[in-house]
């Protein structure tokens, strides 16, 4: 039995923006984690004021932010790309499911 047949006389809607983005995630999910990588490293160069204890903590503290970064972009550019998969499933072919018989349809219940 085959239970969605396509639609007949159905035009596809042409891909667009979504598709460009979707080609794009994993140059942003790289750069999501080398950009910050990169950063956190150059920290280590910066911080170099302060006793031994100190520049320890605001590097730590610097890490944080910066893994924190990573996460957010990470999250971002998932749910973009969970958005853009969403809107090229919705732009294939549309199907019709079978008729279904509703036993009150001519007189209905009140």
């Amino acid at each position: 039995m085959n239970w969605l047949k396509k639609l007949l006389g159905y035009q596809r809607t042409p891909y667009g923006f979504e598709v460009r983005l979707l080609r794009m995630m994993p140059s942003v999910l790289l750069a999501g984690v080398a950009l910050p990588a990169a950063v956190a490293g150059l920290a280590r160069v910066v911080f170099n004021q302060g006793t031994v204890d100190e520049i320890a903590h605001n590097i730590q503290t610097f890490d944080f932010v910066m893994l924190g970064l990573a996460i957010f972009i990470w999250t971002a550019a998932l749910t973009v790309a969970i958005g853009c998969i969403i809107v090229w499933l919705m732009k294939g072919p549309a199907y019709v499911a079978d008729a279904y018989e509703v036993s009150h349809s001519d007189k209905p219940k009140s």
